[in-house]
């Protein structure tokens, strides 16, 4: 329990772990639920790729996330944010109604990607101002594991819920409306119970001038830093790879054989893709924190990014292969195919992408110093968004130019250079750290 300064106390396990949970539906939904909606609506891939600017507002949050601490509440702006957020998940489900085009629905994840990303601001300044250090250290895994869940709720349960609706009523665009539909009732409860449940942690509004801050000193601190040509270059080609494979991994799993691509349906994809996949994350994710915690950065950096990258390379295997095989199974009434070799491939790449971009995360860590660390940390996940964002969005065109196969083997020669880089990284040996 906390105690707040007017005597009223609280328990952060009765609103934490919902915060992160809501944090992380939006996020999924805009940016892997959607691909699997506009593949199964029969969008090209070449749109599919060029929707990967909707990743464009949480690569430049850092530019309005002064306003959100120089006016008004966290509490007021991430109860905002949901409210506009459940609204958009509402129109975003009635706009797949117009069967003519897609654009409408497309706008709306735009919109609702400002919005997340906002959500996002509110929620971590929130955090900060809600507990302690002590609940905040308490509290990392914790919310973390709940934005997981999300990652497995909106970008699995929803996807199989989708492909079984679409597929009992013969209805594509149907299984998508209920589970956007679905993800609007969700976000509107914890709305409801979020109003009543958040304590009123910040006793007085914060009306800084925006002028006032300092983002000149803030961004020449951080421009400072020693080796910061190599850092920033690291940054911006580290995901190169992992951004030309991530936009048409979902698009090759469900193309049809003739296309290249596999010919998975929509709920199958929830669950190879959206709940055992995320799981190997995690479980990756996990691991490679032992791993640097045990051994240190500077040891484990370039065998953590190799086994990141050198997975893509098993996306190139079954593109060669195209494996057939596959094990009816009906659980609790739900039938569905098991692709066992497809499976595992997704499952060895998604464990190898949890360490490898583990390694990543704590080497932006690193670069946070002084005073000015938030901002210092939001400028380089910036960045590190911002070098994603122009290759996923060719990835498409890039894709039907060349065949998924030679899309794969591409993804992973980019990755040498990022791979090179950490040679020169200016990190320090572990007992200095």
């Amino acid at each position: 329990m906390i105690k707040l300064n007017n005597g009223k106390r609280f328990n952060p396990w009765f609103f934490i772990p919902t915060l992160y949970f809501t944090e992380g539906i939006p996020f999924i939904i805009v940016n892997q639920l959607s691909i699997a909606l506009l593949k199964s609506l029969g969008v090209s891939n070449a749109v599919i790729g060029y929707t990967n600017l909707l990743y464009l507002p949480w690569a430049i949050k850092f530019l309005w996330s002064p306003i959100v601490d120089s006016r008004g509440t966290k509490r007021g702006w991430l109860l905002s944010m949901q409210l506009i957020i459940t609204l958009l998940f509402g129109l975003a489900a009635l706009s797949l109604g117009i069967e003519s085009t897609i654009l409408p629905f497309i706008a709306l994840l735009f919109i609702t990607a400002f919005a997340s990303a906002t959500h996002d601001i509110a929620i971590d300044g929130y955090y900060l101002y809600a507990l302690n250090k002590d609940d905040q250290a308490l509290f990392t895994g914790i919310r973390s594991a709940f934005y997981r869940v999300a990652m497995i709720f909106s970008g699995g349960l929803l996807v199989f819920l989708a492909g079984e609706v679409g597929t009992i009523y013969n209805d594509t665009r149907l299984g998508w409306e209920v589970a956007l539909f679905m993800a609007f009732l969700i976000f509107l409860i914890f709305r409801i119970y979020h109003g009543f449940m958040l304590p009123k942690v910040e006793t007085t509004r914060q009306n800084k001038s925006v002028l006032d801050l300092p983002f000149k000193d803030t961004f020449l601190e951080y421009f400072k830093q020693d080796g910061i040509g190599v850092i920033v270059a690291f940054i911006l080609l580290y995901r190169f790879g992992e951004a030309l494979l991530l936009r048409m991994a979902q698009p090759f799993l469900m193309d049809k054989f003739e296309l290249g691509g596999l010919n998975i349906s929509v709920s199958e994809i929830g669950i190879i893709y959206g709940t055992f996949g995320i799981v190997a994350l995690v479980i990756g994710g996990i691991l490679g924190g032992w791993l640097i915690k045990k051994y240190g950065l500077k040891r484990t950096i370039f065998p953590l990014a190799l086994a990141m990258n050198a997975c893509n390379l098993l996306y190139a295997l079954l593109a060669i292969m195209q494996p057939h095989s596959r094990i009816p199974v009906d659980i609790f009434g739900l039938s569905f195919n098991f692709y066992p070799l497809v499976q595992s491939f997704v499952i060895i790449e998604q464990f190898g992408y949890g360490l490898g971009f583990t390694a990543f995360m704590v080497f932006l860590l690193y670069t946070s110093k002084g005073k000015y660390k938030t901002s210092h940390y939001a400028i380089s996940t910036g960045m590190m968004a911002l070098g994603m964002i122009i290759p996923g969005a060719l990835s498409g065109v890039l894709q039907e130019n060349v065949g998924y196969f030679w899309l794969f083997i591409i993804s992973t020669i980019v990755t040498i250079p990022g791979l090179f880089l950490i040679k020169y990284l200016p990190i320090p040996e572990k007992n200095k750290e």
